[in-house]
């Protein structure tokens, strides 16, 4: 993947949680993404997926800063992201990537799995990807791409597999938006 297109991912993912558009990212953009995705499923942030997913957010937004917040300003800058997240998840690989982003990916799974089956439906991953800032229209769209099978359902393993994917430029399913 070239450098170029890699750095647009990231810098989209840096705008979406810059949820005040200030240019910085810090732990309340992080814990703003994740009650946003709460909210959107009726979950509550005491319940132990709400618990879950907070924590997941808190976890990687402490990596994050540990690694990208080098004068103790307690934000993150874009450049400061996306270097970091070039280096801690794209550059690191799979292990990278899991020790990074599976958590969260998981307990978003978690609450998005509405229906029990293990598995994150259409209307799933719609209202998680609105949820995450992502137009209803995308979502539907990326869903299908995802979906290759055509079972109708995507399992943890192949949200995480999409997204690392995706990070890594294996496919352009659009998984943030326009």
């Amino acid at each position: 993947m070239t450098a170029s297109i890699q750095d647009s991912r990231l810098k989209r993912r840096f705008e979406l949680w810059d949820s005040n558009g200030d240019g910085q990212i810090d732990q309340s953009d992080y814990e703003a993404e994740a009650r946003r995705i709460l909210q959107g499923f009726g979950e509550q942030e005491s319940s132990p997926k709400g618990r879950a997913l907070l924590s997941a957010y808190a976890q990687m937004w402490d990596k994050l800063q540990a690694k990208a917040d080098t004068d103790h300003s307690g934000t993150v800058s874009m450049q400061e992201f996306i270097r970091v997240s070039e280096q801690e998840i794209v550059d690191a690989g799979n292990p990278g990537f899991n020790q990074n982003l599976r958590p969260a990916i998981e307990a978003i799974v978690d609450i998005a799995d509405t229906d029990g089956d293990g598995e994150v439906n259409a209307a799933e991953f719609t209202r998680w990807m609105r949820a995450a800032g992502v137009d209803e229209s995308t979502a539907k769209a990326s869903f299908n791409q995802l979906d290759s099978n055509h079972s109708g359902a995507l399992s943890v393993d192949e949200i995480v597999d999409a997204v690392r994917d995706y990070h890594q430029g294996k496919h352009d399913i659009p998984l943030l938006g326009g």
